[in-house]
Order: C-alpha cells, then structure tokens, then sequence
C-alpha cells in the first residue's frame, strides 16, 4: 500500500562546511512516555485509539497535554483495535490502538489478529510492567509480544527509554510497508519513566526485511503473454489491490484486455460494480457469472488475493481448466494453495502498470484475442442467473430490500462497515461500490463485534463522510459500549441492526445440513409474534436513547425510506436503527463447505436437498 511520508534515516547525512565553529546542540532529553508521544508527532499520526491502565499510564501522563495528537476513550480495548482498523482501511493510513498491559493487551488481541488476517496497517502500543519484574506473574503481567508474534508482522518490547524513537519508526515502516499488517510495541512501565536523550530522525536497522515492489520482467513478459493467447481469461481480484491503492490500473488493465473481473469480499470497491465487465463477487456467497466465470476460464490471474478457502471451495476443483498468474506482494501467498504458472511477487499498482504496458506491446505484434466467444457465455450466465431475492413469505421485512435502500439512499459515497454474518454478504452484494476503501468487514478473521467501532474509526478518519455500520443483532450487542464513545466524541455514525434475533448465519446452516435443529441461536432480540415485536431482549430503541444516541425501530416496508433518510438528516448524534427483519431470510447463492464452486447452479435449484459432503 502506499505509505505516508515518514523521516527515514540515511547512512550518510550531507555535509557542509559551517562559515564559523558551532557548538552541537545537546539532543532534548526526554522520558520513555515521552518520546512515544513525540514520535507517534514526528510520524503524523493525529489520532490515536485507546483505554488508559497502571501499566501504560505515564505515556496517558504526556497525551493529556498533546494539542497534534487526538486521544479517542474507548469503552473497551477491542474497540480500540477495530476502530483502529476501520480507520486504516477507509483512509490508508496507519491506524493505533493504545492499551494496557494484562487483560487490555490480550483484549486487543482480536483486532490484531483481524488486521493480521486482511492485511491491516495497525501499530498497537501496549504498557508493560516493571521490567524488573518481569517474569515473575506480577499484577496484569502478561506476555504479550509472545502471545501475538503468530499474528503480527513483528512484536517488540521495549525495556529502555532510549530504545523509543527507533523501535517506534521500526514499527511504523513494518506495518507500511510490504504487505500491510500489525505490529506490536510492549514499552515497559520503568521504559517509560526513564529519561533519555531524544535522536531524530533515529537509526533504523531492518536486517533482512526487505519487500519486494518491483516484479521481475521476465515474469511481467510471461504473463501479458499467456493474456495475449487467452480465449477465456478472467481477472480475479484480491484486497491486495486496494491496499496497493491500484484501483486505477486495475481499470486501465482491464479495460486494455477486455477481460472479465471479479471482487473477493475483501476487494469490494477496488473494481466498480456499475462496469460492464464486472461479474461481482467470486466464492461461497458470489455471484454465479463470477463463480462459473472462474470455473470455465483458461487463464485466472489473481491480483492480490490469496485463495481462501471462501473463494476456491474444494481446491481440486478450483477453475480446473485455467493457467494460473499469481500477484502478491508477499511471496509466501504466491502457490501456497493453488501453483502458479507465472509466479509474481511485488506490490499491485506497480506490477499491474507493468503489465499493462507489457501487454499492450505484445498484442502490437500479435494483435488483440477475439473474447467475444467468452463474453457471449458470460452474458449468457448474467441474464438467466441475476442477482436478486424473494420476498419472505411470512410477510416480514426483507434484510436485502433493507440493505439495498441504505446503498441507494446513501450513495456510493459513502462507507459501510459490516459485522460478520447474513449481514456482511448481503451487504456485499446488494450495496453497489464504485470506489475503494468504502466497503470495510472482517473478511478472514470473520469477527463478530467489528462493525461499530470500524465504523466510528472510519468516521473519524474521513468525518465528511456519511459512515454506515450495518450490524447484526447478535454482532451489535459484542461492541454496542462504543456508542458511548461515538456520542461524547462528536463522532456521528448511522448503525443499521438488521434484527432476525439469532445467530443468522448459524441459523441458516443449522436449517440447511443439521436438519432445521435451531440449537442455541435464538437471541430473543425482537423477532415479530401477530405482527408486534415479542421479547425483545434488549431493547435497542431504548439502548440507543440511553447511549444518547437516536434511536429507531422499522417493522414494516413502508417505513424504511423514511428511517434512512432521517438517519442520514441527523448529524449531531449517533443514530441507531432497529430493522426487525424476517429469520427465516437466508442468503443465496451458496455453495456449500467442501464442495466444488461448479455446484453452484445445482445449490440454487436444490437447497433443500443438500447434505454436507
């Protein structure tokens, strides 16, 4: 991804011949807490997310007095990481949460994961105990930089003040840079005490941490060459290419081959849905034209994407027929699940570029591939598959109809955070994105509890934007405190619950290969008995209010519009929408777990027969 502007030290500085002596100026000396605050200034970051501790409290000692850098209190150190996320991921800079050390480093531990999984920049700053005592299950010791190396680019601990400026820059760069991620700095409490001369800009050493950006143009050649003699290629797109900010190439690429795309769920956005060439979504819950476009294809190149298990279905099976171009930043991703013919490690928007003029210079000489062909069959698939939905029978309101009206309402625009559930993919499907970084969900981690505070961190990186945050009801209630946050913070979110009150996603599974056996999914949340909510349990109506927050609850069509647009008329507080929605809804396609993506037409017109293989 591109990366901001940051003081990297050089081996050499200029030299120069001073007209006069001058005396050196003695470096300033500062604590530990200190120089964090004065790097993080150094660094440009302007907003931080966190919840003070015993461990972390003299760096809180220095943020209070900060007029650069702005302190947002969460209600709770998940909400920090995720706000964190959502902050990174809407705006491409880097995004950071603060917390203690004990239970508020292991509580961030999930948000790091979430970034860790979908390639979030995110700079985590944990307090950590008396390094004297260390090792000894002092009060709130724990070991967090052990806990989290699984799930960071790298994790530092910090036991002297001096050490501050350079493992901070070191943090920032490893975070930045490469294939975006988390990392982890624990700063003793003494660390922090302490007084140190204060270096800037410090010296960084990195050994043997060098991302590759620049592909190798034997590869670029052999790859617009496998284009160049494709008759049913396909472009299969990953987050990669939003991380890389390579929206714009990708277009110019596709647009110069005339190739189909698609967009996994993590690159909702980085391809425009309105294009003639996008097929939509690849994967469990894609669209059939994008599902049995990869199938049928002869050449798949995938840009920045990883083959998750959610897109590939049974492996074996994946686009058997198609050569495979692999682009990925990082060469660990590159034939991990599936070979590569053309192996291509660098950054998206370079190598896309690359491409591109590679590509167009081959066909100079052979001249453009025929797709006609391949378009016809495509349209074919687009016309008898669209994407679309029932009403429910039992005459409650529809979640996609809701969904679709908040995407039309607010425009493309807009930023959309989702949870994870029915939710998150009927969101992706049926909101329409035209630009990047305007879809944010937890696509590998799958983090139920992600969608309020991303959205609040989204909110506050891009504040002249209108931020959604489409929830389920059994997400909203895992980080609903944040609305606490959102309202004394001036940080005005619409939150969207889509309320089928269960377990949505389980639910559907449940029905479908546990034979309707519904075991523990019923939230009791508000689902509708002779047309009035029964149990509801909470209350979001009154939740919102005692949050003070507006608070909404739609039962019935008619009165959908009419709640998005007060939602989107309301600025000075949080709003909150209660959408009590059909259970029995129930998002389609699907391919079931384990099962070859060429099922798909055989899932849509026999549910009810599956049986889990």
């Amino acid at each position: 991804m591109p990366t901001e502007a940051v003081p990297v030290p050089t081996s050499s500085t200029p030299k120069s011949t001073p007209a006069r002596a001058v005396t050196p100026t003695q470096p300033e000396m500062l604590t530990g807490s200190g120089a964090i605050l004065r790097t993080l200034e150094h660094l440009g970051i302007k907003d931080v997310f966190g919840l003070p501790g015993g461990a972390i409290m003299p760096f809180y000692d220095e943020l209070m007095a900060s007029t650069t850098v702005r302190h947002i209190l969460v209600r709770h150190e998940q909400g920090a990481g995720h706000a964190a996320e959502g902050y990174a991921a809407s705006s491409g800079k880097i995004g950071v949460a603060i917390a203690t050390s004990g239970p508020g480093a292991t509580n961030l531990v999930t948000a790091i994961a979430d970034a860790h999984m979908d390639s979030v920049p995110l700079l985590a700053i944990t307090g950590q105990v008396f390094s004297t005592s260390m090792g000894t299950d002092a009060f709130q010791e724990v070991d967090i930089v052990g806990i989290t190396m699984p799930i960071t680019k790298h994790s530092f601990l910090v036991t002297d003040a001096s050490e501050v400026p350079a493992t901070l820059v070191a943090a920032y760069q490893i975070a930045t840079t490469g294939r975006p991620g988390p990392v982890l700095v624990d700063v003793t409490k003494d660390a922090q005490q302490q007084y140190a001369p204060f270096i800037w800009p410090p010296k960084v050493d990195l050994p043997g941490y060098r991302p590759v950006t620049k592909a190798h143009g034997k590869q670029i050649q052999a790859a617009a060459q496998l284009l160049a003699e494709a008759k049913r290629p396909i472009l299969y797109v990953g987050g990669g290419v939003i991380r890389s900010g390579a929206s714009k190439e990708l277009l110019a690429l596709a647009e110069a081959i005339g190739a189909p795309v698609v967009t996994t769920l993590m690159a909702r956005g980085a391809f425009p849905d309105s294009h003639k060439q996008h097929l939509g979504m690849p994967g469990m819950h894609g669209t059939v034209p994008a599902v049995l476009g990869i199938q049928e294809s002869d050449l798949l190149v995938s840009l920045g994407a990883r083959f998750d298990d959610r897109v590939t279905g049974k492996v074996s099976d994946f686009a058997p027929l198609a050569k495979v171009v692999h682009v990925d930043i990082d060469p660990a991703e590159i034939s991990k699940i599936r070979i590569a013919d053309v192996p291509i490690v660098g950054d998206a928007k370079d190598v896309i570029a690359d491409l591109t003029a590679a590509y167009d210079e081959v066909v100079k000489q052979q001249g453009k591939p025929d797709l006609s062909e391949w378009w016809t069959r495509l349209d074919a698939l687009r016309t008898q598959y669209p994407l679309g939905y029932d009403l429910p029978e039992d005459g409650q309101l529809s979640p996609q109809y809701v969904i679709q009206r908040i995407g039309e309402l607010t425009g493309p625009e807009g930023i959309y955070a989702a949870g994870v559930g029915q939710h998150q993919m009927w969101a992706a499907q049926f909101i329409k994105y035209e630009r990047p970084n305007a879809w944010l969900n937890s696509g590998g981690a799958g983090t139920m509890g992600y969608g309020l505070p991303a959205a609040m961190g989204a909110k506050v990186a891009n504040p002249d934007r209108v931020v959604w945050a489409i929830d389920g009801d059994g997400c909203f209630q895992m980080t609903n405190q944040e609305l606490a946050t959102c309202t004394i913070n001036d940080i005005p979110i619409k939150v969207a619950i889509i309320n089928n009150s269960s377990l949505g996603m389980v639910r559907q599974w449940q029905t479908l290969f546990y034979d309707g056996r519904h075991s523990f999914t019923d939230l009791n949340t508000g689902h509708l008995d002779d047309g009035a909510p029964s149990r509801m349990i909470p209350d979001f109506v009154k939740m919102a209010d005692a949050y003070g927050a507006l608070g909404i609850r739609v039962t019935k069509m008619e009165e959908v519009d009419a709640a998005i647009k007060l939602a989107l008329e309301t600025n000075d507080r949080p709003v909150v929408i209660d959408f009590v929605v059909s259970r029995d809804a129930m998002v389609w396609p699907m391919v079931p777990q384990g099962v070859g993506n060429s099922s798909v037409q055989y899932a849509l017109e026999h549910a009810p027969e599956w049986e889990q293989e």
